[in-house]
């Protein structure tokens, strides 16, 4: 498979490395140094797919000149979800093929369903409250993050006490989520659920950047064949009732 980078920093590279061990070709790198005159190439069109882990403030337009190329993208980027629905539309018309999650390691996934069960059942005890903290490296631009933002709209979705969540305001209806910028830390999810005797925690911590490297590699091998606008639980559900596409990807 022929894959052109959109954002070529440390997740780049870490998505280069997995990439070619599997098997596939790097046909094009777009960074800040070449930016629109590497996607308007005929080395990013000839492309199966681009991956593009950027920033908030790019990640919209990037999506948007690689469909002018024709060639779907897999994307990573946070902190830009507010126009989500635009390129959903796009998608949905027909015109292009789109893929985003908030966390491409499968662990998160894993972690993402594991929250949506414990809040849908800690709805029936009300004397527990939950609280969220995620913690991540000092280069980090948005927060609360992408995966904590997902948590967030998770434990909404299941409990119907918590309608909505803050960095400053906790109360019985909204959830109060604090973040922490240190070092390099690839990423740390902590719920808690508290009440007055005592506290159940889950937590999700990465090792590295490679859990998300793989899973965003994995991602562009799902979406190659496909069309439209695509999103992670479809890809994990895939991969539950397919044993063949979990042994593929490695997992």
């Amino acid at each position: 498979m022929k894959i052109a980078l959109i954002g070529y920093g440390k997740m780049g590279h870490a998505i280069e490395k997995i990439a070619l061990e599997r098997g596939h070709g790097i046909v094009a790198h777009v960074d800040i140094h070449n930016g629109d005159a590497a996607i308007d190439s005929d080395a990013f069109r000839s492309a199966d797919v681009a991956i593009e882990f950027t920033t908030p403030a790019t990640a919209f337009d990037n999506i948007n000149a690689a469909f002018a190329q024709g060639v779907p993208v897999v994307c990573g980027t946070t902190g830009w979800t507010s126009r989500l629905g635009e390129i959903k539309e796009i998608c949905d018309a027909g015109k292009a093929t789109f893929f985003w999650t908030s966390n491409f390691s499968i662990g998160v996934n894993i972690f993402f369903a594991l929250n949506r069960y414990l809040a849908a059942f800690m709805a029936g005890f009300p004397q527990y409250r939950p609280t969220m903290k995620e913690i991540h490296h000092i280069h980090k631009l948005d927060h609360p993050s992408g995966t904590a933002l997902t948590l967030a709209e998770g434990i909404m979705d299941s409990d119907q006490r918590i309608g909505c969540w803050s960095e400053q305001i906790s109360d019985d209806h909204t959830l109060l989520i604090d973040h922490e910028r240190e070092g390099e830390v690839p990423g740390t999810h902590i719920i808690r659920w508290d009440s007055p005797v005592d506290t159940i925690t889950i937590e999700h911590r990465a090792k590295s950047r490679e859990g998300f490297a793989l899973g965003a590699v994995v991602a562009a091998e799902w979406v190659k064949d496909r069309k439209g606008f695509l999103t992670m639980p479809q890809l994990m559900e895939g991969m539950i009732s397919n044993p063949a596409l979990m042994k593929t990807a490695g997992l």
